[in-house]
């Protein structure tokens, strides 16, 4: 059983009662993305992307939940493979579960600007039908801190380790490795939601911002390089604006930074600058 089943098996346990123990906050929406500007490794174009999101938030008894599905569509400055393929399709799920002490023990580890802490575990799951066929396999496990500010403010230092797949000509030759389970590393993770109001307008500020150490080696036996992603947005909530519906529909702009993408050294579309145009629906 490979590490990605093992994982899925162990966290569906947690998933299927804390679901249905869910009744503090539960918000579930279908977003989409758009912008012209993303880049992937080993190639020099500019890349157009159509990114449909779904996304599950909830708490629980003794802590929350949070389930996110992408689906990447790229234009054919990104090709599937094969010859004569359209833009590639990609798909990432992302999974995490908090057992914050506060719930657990009745009693909140708070003081100054902190709310509480708790125990963040999760993983990551990809695929893609480009030349390079990634199977991204993540799991995560650390600390998390919860600040005390409107909305949310979670920052975490976890525990990261990674495997996956290259099927690219450098990847297959002799001295490489189509498949490789990275060295264990740490992934400094920080997530908010933040509302606030302009001129009676009501906005939120959104998004998260991971850090990952270096991996060890990759395919090629090159050593990776610490990589930072950041993907934010600036939102509307004009379901309120328009039809006083609050928190349904939102419309806004956001961007995406990508340095050392996939942990790659820097080179030929490694660095991603990204500003996108937003949409989410909540239901």
């Amino acid at each position: 059983m490979s590490l990605a089943q093992r994982l899925v098996l162990a966290l569906a346990a947690g998933w299927s009662v804390s679901a249905a123990a869910a009744d503090d906050f539960s918000d579930t929406f279908i977003g989409y993305r758009y912008g012209t500007r993303f880049r992937e490794p080993n190639n020099p174009n500019d890349i157009v992307k159509n990114i449909v999101q779904f996304s599950h938030s909830s708490t629980y008894k003794y802590g929350s939940n949070f389930l996110n599905v992408d689906y990447f569509k790229s234009d054919s400055a990104d090709p599937a493979n094969g010859p004569g393929s359209s833009g590639a399709a990609e798909a990432y799920l992302s999974y995490r579960n908090q057992l914050q002490y506060g719930k657990v023990t009745g009693t909140p580890l708070a003081f100054g600007l902190i709310r509480d802490v708790a125990l963040t575990a999760g993983f990551d799951l990809n695929t893609k039908d480009s030349a390079a066929a990634p199977h991204k396999q993540v799991i995560v496990v650390g600390p998390t801190v919860k600040f005390d500010v409107p909305g949310f403010l979670d920052v975490g230092v976890w525990y990261y380790r990674e495997r996956n797949h290259c099927g690219t000509p450098p990847c297959l030759q002799s001295d490489a490795h189509s498949d490789v389970t990275f060295d264990a590393t740490y992934m400094l993770n920080a997530t908010w939601g933040v509302p606030f109001e302009v001129a009676t307008v009501p906005m939120k500020f959104q998004g998260y911002l991971n850090l990952v150490g270096p991996k060890g080696k990759d395919y090629t036996n090159h050593d990776t390089a610490k990589e930072t992603l950041l993907r934010t947005s600036l939102m509307v909530d004009v379901g309120q604006v328009l039809a006083s519906r609050k928190g349904t529909i939102f419309a806004g702009v956001g961007y995406e930074y990508w340095h050392n993408k996939f942990g790659n050294q820097p080179g030929v579309g490694t660095q991603v600058s990204a500003p996108q145009l937003q949409l989410e629906w909540h239901f």
